[in-house]
């Protein structure tokens, strides 16, 4: 081991996993895709693949019990992971659950949380098939892993697109992040006095979208009827910037995105002006949407035009034109990813 230390928050969570995994190579056949896209691929015949992903939530990183029911964090735990698979073009099927907890939980909590868990899996069809329980002495701990399937020709990676490709975004963005900045100033209120209630009226959609986000599987079926296979695809769980920029690295190509374009809801933009908040800021760094980011061909452009449930944001280009955001006025600004890092303090 080197003298020398490198704080992990230089290398951020991408670049730590990066790092840690760049001397492993895949060795079996069946193994497609590992470590780099939104799921792994597994070969199970000549047409079919699973897809495999998993993800953790920790108390006190990414909830906060004093405004997050445990009914609502079982079902967002669930519906981030299938939302792994969404973004591969497949259908989740199955989920394992194993926890940490700390014995300040009774088993009436726990039983909270499941019945969140249950009322996600009744909804995205998936089956709860196994997991693991341990102690803790911090607080509360829950890993899902999920695992879907799809055909091996409707896979939609991440670097898939080309350039001239549109890019797509699904729904509306920056809701989850506004909402949590009302569940965090209501919380701040209720430490100062803990005689006033909460001020939440107006806020159920925004606050909504944060402590319970949908996977949006409904769309896997849209684009199946509208026979689109997304040129590459990825979920937007740390801020629509950060999530363009994965696509334009691993497809190697550049992008123009443009602010009059980006779908934010009435609620969220009057919302985030009471914060002082530039709502497109918002929709760019946010993160915790959970909606569908992804590129299709032009040929594939009439397919599309028109739906309810998509929206066009931009385009890529070439690689050596870089990455831009093009603001109301016409300015290009240098996309850059200011959304969630899990290592910065």
């Amino acid at each position: 081991m080197s003298d020398k230390t490198t704080n992990i928050s230089e290398l951020g969570e991408f670049g730590l996993i990066d790092h840690l995994t760049k001397n492993f190579e895949l060795k079996n056949a069946t193994s497609l895709v590992g470590v780099g896209d939104d799921a792994a691929v597994i070969s199970i015949s000549e047409e079919d693949a699973l897809l495999i992903s998993t993800d953790m939530l920790i108390e006190g990183i990414h909830f906060n019990l004093m405004y997050m029911p445990l009914k609502h964090l079982g079902y967002k735990a669930v519906a981030t992971n299938v939302s792994d698979i969404c973004a591969m073009n497949g259908v989740a099927e199955q989920i394992t659950v194993s926890l940490a907890v700390s014995s300040r939980f009774p088993l009436e909590a726990l039983e909270e949380l499941y019945e969140g868990i249950h009322i996600a899996c009744e909804k995205f069809n998936v089956d709860l098939v196994g997991g693991d329980t341990t102690s803790s002495v911090s607080g509360l701990t829950i890993n899902i892993s999920v695992v879907g399937r799809a055909k091996k020709k409707d896979i939609a990676y991440r670097n898939g697109a080309k350039e001239f490709d549109l890019l797509v975004v699904t729904g509306d963005l920056g809701a989850a992040y506004i909402g949590l900045q009302v569940l965090e100033r209501e919380k701040n209120v209720f430490n100062a006095n803990p005689n006033i209630q909460p001020d939440l009226d107006g806020h159920d959609y925004i606050i909504e979208r944060q402590l319970k986000p949908e996977a949006r599987v409904d769309i896997i079926g849209y684009l199946k009827e509208l026979d689109v296979v997304p040129t590459s695809m990825i979920d937007i769980s740390d801020g629509l910037a950060s999530e363009i920029l994965h696509l334009c690295k691993a497809s190697k190509v550049g992008c123009h995105i443009y602010d009059e374009k980006i779908p934010i809801d009435s609620k969220t933009s009057l919302t985030a002006i009471e914060f002082n908040l530039d709502p497109s800021t918002c929709a760019l760094n946010g993160g915790e949407d959970y909606e569908l980011l992804f590129t299709i061909a032009q040929a594939d452009f009439d397919k599309v035009k028109g739906n309810p449930h998509m929206t066009f944001i931009g385009h890529m280009t070439n690689e050596k034109d870089g990455t831009y955001f093009i603001d109301k006025n016409g300015s290009a600004i240098g996309l850059k990813a200011q959304g969630w890092n899990h290592f910065q303090g």
